[in-house]
């Protein structure tokens, strides 16, 4: 059986179409499971089988004084208890990797000598120090207290590639670490307010 010229030009064009789709449609999935892969790997980091997985983080006073490097048990909770221990909104954020308003958080203005911490479980992450006024709306800093107390992942959510910045003792979603930032480090660690607790230096 043979194809008259019309008949080839209309099946490839119908080919091509469904060549194209069928890309398209899988490089969307692709997109999407690597996502998904990405926080499936973080609840598995969060949540192990057998036991609970050791990390080590370094202990901070309010003032900022560096104190022990001690190794402890991740803190792994489930939804409910999370849904317990925090609003909706920093619920949303620190465990559904949300993001809040630009200017809407109440550590945006802090300039005074202190230290950022964890709202899920307290780990030291910033200290005052290192914060600066980005014009972004949200807290930002040129490097977090100590780099064993954050963990950083690739994030290729919304098509673009960001690094994820999470709380290495339990996890929690952060924000994120741009290459924008001033000297010393050229960071700007955006973080969202409501993911973190401000312990003033006493």
């Amino acid at each position: 059986m043979f194809l008259s010229g019309e008949d080839r030009e209309g099946t490839g064009s119908a080919i091509g179409r469904r060549v194209f789709l069928a890309g398209m449609g899988a490089a969307a999935f692709a997109l999407a499971f690597s996502h998904f892969d990405k926080r499936d790997e973080m609840s598995a980091e969060a949540a192990p089988a057998g036991p609970p997985k050791i990390v080590t983080i370094v202990e901070f006073s309010d003032a900022g004084s560096r104190k022990n490097a001690v190794n402890v048990a991740m803190i792994v909770k489930s939804d409910a208890d999370w849904r317990k221990q925090l609003s909706a909104d920093q619920f949303e954020i620190t465990r559904r990797a949300g993001t809040e308003r630009p200017y809407s958080g109440d550590n945006l203005d802090v300039h005074v000598k202190g230290v950022f911490r964890c709202i899920c479980c307290d780990t030291a992450l910033f200290d005052a120090a290192t914060k600066f006024e980005s014009g972004t709306g949200w807290p930002s800093f040129w490097a977090p207290i100590a780099k064993e107390n954050v963990w950083e992942t690739r994030d290729i959510s919304f098509g673009i590639v960001r690094t994820e910045v999470s709380c290495r003792l339990c996890a929690a979603h952060l924000g994120h670490v741009f290459d924008d930032g001033p000297p010393l480090t050229g960071l700007r660690y955006c973080m969202n307010s409501l993911a973190l607790r401000f312990a003033k230096a006493t």
